[in-house]
């Protein structure tokens, strides 16, 4: 990266000034003067994916705490990591961050690469999240790009493309303000104004150190950037889950390694189609022959589609070496929400 115009550096002094007397207290943000730890970076920026903060912070703090380096994470149990994700949904990232422990682990020391190219080559490590440890961690200029930062860049610049369209439009006018002098405050002050000031409604343009700067609060209209096209339809799908109870416990199996809630433990489920299951289609498909009574329905959302879960529960006294009997005051935290929501 190069050294910015007048124009914008002035910008990024106004920015840093801002964060260094607004910053966020987060658990995984090292304090002023403190080198921050890459592993914590990491760990935030994979439980940050599609997760707000207020709902990732205790994950990452019982996670620390059990397992405060990459080098005690990497020999854990699967079933034990995604345990310790259930409810923080997309599960595909716990798989892959159990995978990056343990290739940090065997084939880099335990020491995380510094440089975005070397940690790209990581599972689960994309473009967004090698920027943000690159420049948070190791003080690299990475030019790191969230939808936070892409909110800003579009209100600064009014730019009138759509999205997903004008995605290289804002990472390019991104790229123009980074510079080597404090990358990582950088990513990090553009991350807590985005997320505290220029919210996506109702920005908060009288706080903001920008608002001088800023394109679209000149035109009157800075909610309605970045511009957006109209979404389509989320698809509907319907399922039945089962729960079987034996005494104090409930029946969950494993549910396979890879798609949708991959490795997770959940209630037996049948698959998830576009019409609704009727009583005589659900007890025939249903695990085991019992007396299953309906206990209504749950409604969950996915980030593609939504879905309602019929609930049939029945005492069981068979069994089957694929079901893990629980205590059912435990078996709801072992899940994940769409089956937390089934059980309760």
């Amino acid at each position: 990266m190069t050294a910015v115009a007048p124009a914008k550096a002035a910008l990024r002094a106004r920015l840093l000034d801002w964060y260094d007397r607004h910053r966020r207290d987060l658990p995984w943000r090292a304090k002023g003067g403190e080198r921050a730890d890459p592993y914590r970076v990491w760990l935030s920026e994979i439980m940050l994916q599609q997760t707000t903060v207020p709902h990732a912070t205790p994950y990452f703090l019982a996670f620390t705490t059990r397992w405060p380096t990459v080098g005690d994470l990497a020999p854990a149990a699967d079933g034990e990591v995604m345990a310790a994700w259930a409810g923080l949904g997309y599960y595909a990232r716990a798989r892959n961050l159990l995978a990056c422990a343990r290739v940090v682990a065997r084939d880099h020391g335990g020491v995380f690469p510094a440089n975005e190219a070397a940690l790209r080559t990581l599972p689960g490590v994309g473009d967004y999240t090698a920027a943000a440890i690159a420049a948070i961690a190791f003080d690299r200029p990475a030019n790191v790009v969230d939808g936070n930062v892409e909110r800003v860049m579009a209100r600064l610049f009014a730019v009138e493309t759509t999205l997903p369209g004008a995605k290289p439009a804002l990472k390019r006018l991104a790229a123009d303000l980074v510079t080597a002098d404090r990358p990582g405050d950088w990513a990090q002050a553009l991350m807590d104004l985005g997320s505290g000031v220029c919210r996506p409604r109702s920005p908060l343009c009288e706080i903001c150190p920008l608002t001088y700067d800023c394109h679209a609060r000149a035109g009157g209209a800075p909610e309605t950037y970045p511009r957006r096209s109209a979404k389509a339809a989320r698809p509907h799908r319907h399922g039945v889950a089962y729960r079987m109870v034996r005494g104090g416990e409930i029946a969950l199996v494993r549910r396979p390694p890879r798609g949708l809630l991959g490795g997770m433990l959940a209630l037996p489920t049948t698959d998830w189609r576009a019409a609704p299951f009727s009583q005589t289609e659900a007890v025939a498909v249903a695990p085991v022959r019992a007396d299953w009574i309906d206990k209504g329905s749950v409604e969950h959302v996915f980030t593609h589609f939504s879905l309602t879960l019929r609930v049939l529960e029945a005492a069981v006294a068979a069994d089957d070496a694929a079901w893990m009997w629980t205590p059912t005051s435990e078996a709801v935290a072992s899940v994940p929400s769409v089956f937390a929501k089934a059980l309760k």
